[in-house]
């Protein structure tokens, strides 16, 4: 891996180009990390991951080791087949430098939690997952909810994303990294509520009708962003980090 922007490097280390720097205390920040195709596709036949490569799987592992929690809509969760969140070896140690848990809380996003609460993402899990959803959630599935997962109601008819973030930094959780899919991000970023944004630019033209990383209404207005790191590795991937401008 090679980095592009800001200064050009021949060998980049993983951990500097993505750490969180200069987050003061109680302060959140919400990451989002996407793929899309060089032609704005972010799935392939249906997945997301179809679209990436080993060294972008590596920068997704990354940014798990280095959050408190990973957040993905139930879209994702099922259609990428989440599993509980995994303790890996070789992030234990910068966990624990950081008074981390050995492994992230796993969240997910769902308004009417039509979910497989027998589905291994919580029925292996070691730690209950968060299930974020909102009042207007159907009873029944609220309850079945709440004995499988830690159950934030965040908004009435629908999650709403600040609230979202207020409820997890009451648990202590201020590393947020948002693994999409493109519905949830889109709500995360017109609310105001996104700080970043990591993009793994995949060299496919994909064509059809896949979706966007942001799939939902037009943001008005559009959120300015900063291009901080821009990475290349030799498949011709670029690893792009933007700010969002405040």
């Amino acid at each position: 891996m090679r980095r592009l922007l800001p200064q050009p490097a021949d060998e980049v280390n993983l951990f500097d180009a993505y750490t969180y720097s200069n987050l003061a205390p109680e302060q959140t920040w919400l990451r989002g990390n996407m793929i899309a195709s060089a032609d704005g596709a972010a799935t392939l036949d249906g997945r997301a991951g179809g679209l990436g490569n080993p060294a972008d799987q590596q920068v997704l592992r990354l940014l798990r080791g280095l959050a408190d929690v990973v957040i993905a809509g139930a879209g994702t969760v099922t259609a990428e087949s989440y599993g509980p969140a995994r303790v890996r070896a070789e992030y234990r140690e910068l966990r624990a430098a950081a008074g981390q848990p050995t492994a992230p809380v796993m969240a997910v996003v769902s308004h009417r939690l039509n979910l497989d609460f027998d589905a291994r993402y919580f029925s292996e899990a070691t730690t209950p997952p968060i299930l974020v959803t909102c009042e207007a959630a159907p009873p029944d599935r609220l309850l079945a909810a709440q004995k499988v997962a830690d159950v934030v109601v965040a908004g009435g008819r629908g999650v709403v994303p600040n609230l979202m973030v207020k409820a997890l930094r009451e648990r202590g959780l201020r590393k947020l990294l948002c693994e999409g899919g493109p519905t949830l991000l889109s709500y995360i970023a017109a609310d105001g509520s996104l700080d970043e944004l990591c993009l793994t630019i995949s060299p496919m033209l994909v064509g059809g009708p896949s979706r966007r990383i942001l799939d939902g209404p037009p943001l008005d207005p559009p959120p300015r962003m900063r291009l901080t790191q821009l990475l290349q590795d030799d498949d011709d991937f670029l690893f792009a980090r933007y700010e969002v401008r405040r």
